[in-house]
């Protein structure tokens, strides 16, 4: 498969996770009607961003895998032939929690998970309190769409783990985020470009969008969406979504363009990992 019909989401919070879950299968039914083969969802998307507050109620989000999302958006990939990039707060054990997501296969395989692996605690993103770092590596995943890896919002900001995953195979990452005005802003235009042509990867980074003063009144933040896909030679691919509005968005990709950019730069010929220790030192 050469040109794959990507989908990806960016919502703000309605006030219920079920709500939010039949909006997310609405889109996803959307997608498939319009061609999508593959279909990924925002950081935490049945949910509020709760790591805006420390309270112990949210852990009540959080849910097992195998769990009722992941199995029903299993049955829902079956249904449809599509693949699904699913982030869920995960409870792999009472009081283990991970901040996740799902990769599941066009007939409903769960093909495995990607855990978070770096975790913020800062103002407004309490993470710490929520969730353990990731322990399961960087995996790429085969699935019917391609070689698919995952980097969860905040592990956009190091450049280790989008080289590890492009070493590992990976033609497309998802990247979904719950990003917040400030000085993230010019980092979000600049990064997931940045990231894309440095390891010739395509990168689908979407983000939570608007207001979530329904859950938090004059304590929320707004998030800005501003959902896009970029090719590996650093070009976004179509427009950039909405700054400020629910939104489905289709984009397609051509999977060529990997070994076409790759070619013309020779980045992993020249790459003195040799030269590097001073990366993993402690």
């Amino acid at each position: 498969m050469t040109v794959v019909r990507v989908a990806f989401t960016q919502a703000t919070w309605t006030g219920d996770k079920e709500s939010m879950i039949d909006l997310h299968e609405a889109w996803m039914r959307e997608a498939a009607a319009a061609g999508a083969q593959v279909i990924g969802f925002q950081e935490l998307f049945y949910g509020p961003y709760f790591g805006i507050t420390q309270d112990t109620a949210y852990y009540g989000y959080a849910e097992p895998i195998p769990g009722p999302t992941t199995q029903r958006f299993a049955a829902l990939a079956a249904e449809l032939g599509m693949v699904v990039v699913l982030p869920i707060y995960e409870e792999d054990q009472p009081g283990v929690l991970y901040n996740t997501a799902v990769v599941i296969d066009s007939d409903g395989t769960v093909l495995g998970t990607y855990r978070k692996h770096h975790i913020p605690h800062l103002p407004k993103f309490w993470e710490k309190f929520y969730f353990r770092p990731g322990n399961l590596g960087y995996p790429v995943f085969d699935t019917a769409v391609g070689k698919i890896g995952v980097n969860i919002c905040y592990d956009r900001h190091f450049p280790e783990g989008w080289r590890v995953l492009a070493l590992n195979g990976a033609e497309i990452v998802f990247n979904p985020n719950a990003t917040a005005p400030g000085v993230s802003n010019r980092l979000w235009e600049i990064e997931q470009p940045a990231a894309a042509a440095a390891n010739g990867i395509f990168v689908v980074a979407n983000n939570r969008v608007g207001l979530e003063d329904n859950e938090y009144g004059d304590e929320a933040v707004a998030f800005y969406g501003s959902s896009y896909a970029v090719g590996p030679d650093g070009n976004v691919v179509g427009e950039v979504a909405s700054s400020t509005e629910n939104e489905l968005v289709i984009r397609d990709l051509d999977l060529d363009q990997v070994r076409v950019v790759r070619e013309r730069w020779q980045f992993f010929r020249d790459r003195r990992p040799d030269a590097y220790g001073p990366i993993v030192a402690p």
